[in-house]
């Protein structure tokens, strides 16, 4: 079994000289019915719209189980019209909803290619991620019993090993935002971005030894660091174009850490650490071991991986 997460595919990609058609936004086609999301940007509601997509291939010498994790979040669909993901030569999809609320495929690739392409027109409000210095930590025994999980050690984020190191580096420090933020700035200022150091073997406990890292470790070591703290916090990989923010070149998906203080969810990134604009969730989980892009129960190669996530201005969408 074997699975990509983000940044695992633009690594596999590298050097290939196949690349998949760029989509367009015709390639919507003519079913494409636009809902109640992309009626509202043209309903005096200013708002953002972006367009996401991805264009994949994949190659297997036999017939091949795949699980994907490549649609947005069922939380995110009231402000998405897309039609259905689709698959080339045309092959049956199965769909369900995993344990931690996330929409899933299921399918068998036939021996030789296989091409995934979805499209979507996304509305946003153009502000970015939520910031609440006062958001306070809950005592464990006040928090929620479905947040409870978020508090365990898992494959990629080995907060049982850092608990000490956890409260040396940070347990000085007031509980709640405050902490969070300091655990992100550590994060940043300590691990170097690099998508050709990119590993599946790479830990939180092992990214700090290695001081490298993709989105997803620096997602990992937050998370690591805020359960050995008594913070809940989960992993999301999603879309997050370059909107307002400079060319970070070839798309690709991203991944991020939500941490709950006050009573609800908040999105910290580490990798820029400063509030984001135009996020959109494809999938949470306790890691990205729970959550990858492409999960493969056989050999598969990753032939092309395309990713868009960009800003449509209004004026060229509404001509």
């Amino acid at each position: 079994m074997a699975g990509l997460a983000p940044s695992a595919g633009r690594r596999l990609a590298q050097g290939n000289p196949k690349r998949a058609e760029a989509l367009t936004p015709a390639s919507h086609g003519a079913g494409f019915q636009p809902g109640l999301a992309f009626a509202r940007a043209f309903s005096g509601i200013i708002v953002m719209l972006i367009r996401v997509a991805l264009d994949i291939t994949l190659s297997a010498p036999a017939p091949t189980p795949l699980i994907l994790a490549l649609c947005p979040h069922p939380e995110e669909m009231h402000r998405i019209s897309a039609n259905a993901l689709t698959a080339f030569p045309e092959i049956p999809l199965q769909w369900y909803v995993d344990s931690f609320g996330n929409r899933r495929g299921r399918l068998v690739m036939p021996a030789g290619e296989l091409r995934l392409t979805w499209e979507g027109l996304a509305t946003d409000s153009g502000r970015p991620d939520d910031v609440n210095p006062e958001a306070e930590q809950h005592p464990v025994e006040d928090l929620p019993d479905d947040v409870l999980q978020f508090l365990q050690p898992s494959r990629y984020c080995e907060s049982d090993l850092l608990i000490q190191e956890a409260w040396d580096r940070f347990g000085h420090l007031p509980t709640g935002w405050g902490r969070v933020q300091a655990i992100c700035d550590y994060a940043h200022a300590n691990l170097t971005f690099d998508y050709k150091d990119a590993s599946h073997f790479r830990t939180a406990h092992s990214s700090i030894q290695e001081g490298k890292a993709v989105c997803r470790d620096y997602a990992h070591l937050v998370i690591a660091f805020a359960r050995a703290l008594n913070i809940p916090a989960r992993y999301v990989s999603g879309y997050l174009g370059d909107i307002e923010w400079p060319d970070q070149g070839p798309g690709d998906f991203c991944a991020w850490t939500e941490v709950f203080l006050g009573g609800r969810w908040y999105t910290f990134d580490a990798r820029y650490n400063v509030p984001r604009i135009g996020r959109i969730v494809m999938v949470r989980g306790r890691d990205a071991g729970d959550v990858p892009m492409i999960t493969s129960f056989g050999a598969t190669t990753l032939d092309s991986f395309q990713v868009w996530c960009d800003e449509v201005k209004l004026r060229a969408a509404a001509a």
